[in-house]
């Protein structure tokens, strides 16, 4: 028994001492954290009017609105209601869509280049979170079969002390099993 007893008093220090450095690593995680947030840099100029035009021309609005402006420029120009400033083949329209395409397309790009930064530096966090979920689960395990080894070296023991008494009881003269 003494044996069990030292080594839950040593099981306690293993724990204590891994909890202190959990706490340690947490507390250094959540300062860096807090700083890298707090000098995280401000949205340039440029980045933010990127993310307003992807973030509009990506929107249902822009689109009904659009399509409804290129239905009414062809309707126009078909009927010749009002004069036709771009006949049938459209040569000024596709001139527009395209002068809109070719800027459009690279603010978008913009944008989605920052966006693929933010999604890389939040992958890399989560693998380091993943890693340290992994090892603290590795602990467990390591704390479990230790907590199960010491159990089965004390039913050992007391089997074993069972067994010695029970020889004992059979060996003495004038004992029974059951007294």
């Amino acid at each position: 028994m003494k044996n069990s007893g030292a080594m839950k008093i040593e099981l306690h220090e293993t724990e204590q001492r891994l909890l202190s450095e959990l706490r340690t690593l947490s507390r250094g995680r959540r300062q860096a954290g807090a700083a890298a947030h707090a000098k995280a840099p401000q949205l340039t100029i440029g980045q933010r009017f990127a993310d307003t035009v992807a973030a509009t021309m990506g929107s249902w609005n822009f689109i009904i609105i659009q399509s409804v402006l290129l239905v009414f420029w062809i309707a126009l120009n078909v009927t010749a209601y009002v004069q036709q400033w771009d006949p049938y083949p459209f040569i000024l329209l596709n001139l527009a869509l395209s002068f809109q395409a070719a800027y459009a397309a690279r603010f978008i790009m913009m944008s989605q280049n920052r966006q693929q930064d933010i999604d890389r530096r939040r992958a890399e966090d989560d693998f380091r979170v993943n890693i340290k979920a992994e090892l603290e689960i590795e602990l467990l395990h390591q704390k479990i079969d230790q907590l199960r080894e010491t159990e089965v070296l004390q039913l050992t023991n007391v089997v074993n002390e069972l067994a010695a008494l029970l020889r004992q009881g059979k060996a003495g003269p004038g004992t029974t099993a059951g007294a």
